[in-house]
């Protein structure tokens, strides 16, 4: 099979990583990164430019396209390709919206019944003030502002007081987000603990990945501003079946329902983040892809060449005949980040990884069975490895125990070095 993988971050490579794990795959990936170029033929093609790729895909004949981020399948790549007839592991624009709007997504979730917390849309400036103050009187609690549309992970602000409420969603309103913000959807802050749950789905059917749990805050103990994630593992030990089970029932079946019922059947990748309360699990969000870091824990407990039937029966609408296999053995990945991140991270210093987690040569070669890195913000000046991005790459660990699993991670990190670099001490931090 010939196969385009769309995408160059961290969730890619560890896509291109399970992809290949498969014999007979030839892997082509746009734009790929130098750790994705171990596995596959990297094309500098951008991510989000539908029209080129799917070129690319017609000019080689590719037999499928597996789409990793959001911003290509909101912006219609599915659709595009379609229309030549070549199989797509990602939804329609429309059942995008899943993620390309926050304000589409709780409305949907509150027709279909779905548990999720109280939230408020608001697209001016019109009585903000007061909209915001009557939100938080009503919900006892300081409201959450999300930025309605695609905001690469930095949509989501939880101030500290009414007044940066206020603040918050007046700034996003007149454009500090451009598009993304023009539409802010005020949330009931709910506590709990976060899980992050995945399925591949075709219509109303739906395989469930490995579910993970990853750390959003930038700092130890869940302290500064959110980011696309600062580490991740898999499995989440306070996930269990009856959960797991809820969920499908409450969140999940009644959803891909109303889209199916909408005429907008969702095909691809399903993420669903969760918080599990006092009350219970309640929705926090739908995304329209693996998610990142996730994808970095979860793929790597899938046996050798089932990612690649999941993505084929997934575009091709056979996942009854899907039966995955999956390592009981936990797998903790731990970001590290550019200096500066998330607000300005600093582009272009250098990235010195040590003999013992270098990226073998040549595609044949075994990979590390309990550590290894994976490449998101690096980039190849001639044959130095320098960052350019905020998560430059992730050390992953996997073990017998949670605990083993989380040491590897940490043991990597000791074999890289990038001045400024930051990461987290505690992910994982119950094990």
């Amino acid at each position: 099979m010939k196969i385009l993988l769309v995408g160059g971050g961290g969730r890619e490579h560890a896509m291109a990583k399970a992809l290949t794990s498969a014999s007979n795959i030839t892997l082509l990936a746009a734009p790929g990164n130098p750790g994705i170029a171990e596995h596959a033929r990297c094309i500098p093609i951008a991510a989000d430019d539908v029209a080129e790729l799917v070129q690319l895909a017609r000019d080689e004949k590719v037999d499928l396209v597996v789409v990793g981020p959001e911003a290509a399948l909101v912006g219609g790549i599915a659709d595009a390709l379609a229309y030549f007839k070549i199989p797509c592991c990602g939804p329609t624009s429309q059942a995008a919206m899943l993620e390309g709007s926050k304000a589409f997504t709780r409305t949907l979730a509150a027709q279909a019944g779905v548990p999720q917390p109280r939230f408020h849309v608001i697209d001016n400036t019109k009585d903000l003030n007061a909209v915001v103050r009557t939100c938080a009187e009503e919900w006892n609690t300081l409201p959450v502002i999300k930025a309605d549309g695609l905001a690469a992970g930095k949509g989501v602000m939880l101030p500290d007081s009414l007044e940066e409420c206020i603040d918050a969603t007046r700034a996003l309103l007149e454009g500090s987000m451009s598009d993304a913000g023009l539409t802010v959807v005020l949330e009931e802050r709910i506590v709990g603990t976060e899980a992050s749950l995945f399925f591949a789905c075709n219509g109303t059917s739906w395989v469930a990945l490995p579910h993970a749990r990853d750390h959003k805050r930038l700092l130890d103990h869940d302290k500064g501003p959110n980011t696309g994630g600062m580490g991740a593992y898999s499995p989440n030990p306070d996930i269990t079946p009856e959960i797991q089970t809820y969920v499908e029932n409450t969140m999940l079946k009644p959803v891909l329902q109303a889209l199916a019922n909408d005429g907008m059947p969702y095909v691809g990748f399903l993420y669903i983040g969760i918080m599990l309360t006092a009350t219970g699990p309640q929705l926090i969000e739908f995304n329209c892809r693996l998610g990142d870091p996730e994808a970095q824990v979860i793929l790597p407990r899938l046996h050798d060449g089932d990612f690649i039937s999941l993505c084929q029966a997934t575009a091709c609408g056979t996942l009854g005949a899907v039966h995955l296999r999956v390592d009981p053995r936990p797998v903790c990945a731990v970001v590290v980040c550019a200096h500066g991140y998330p607000e300005d991270p600093r582009k272009d210093d250098i990235i010195t990884v040590g003999a013992q987690l270098a990226a073998p040569k040549g595609r044949d070669c075994p990979a590390p069975t309990t550590t290894w890195l994976i490449h998101a913000g690096t980039r190849l000046d001639d044959t130095i490895l320098r960052t350019c991005g905020g998560r430059v790459l992730a050390s992953v660990g996997r073990g017998t125990t949670l605990a083993e699993a989380k040491q590897h991670a940490y043991d990597g990190l000791r074999n890289v070095h990038i001045e400024g670099a930051h990461w987290r001490t505690d992910i994982a931090k119950t094990c």
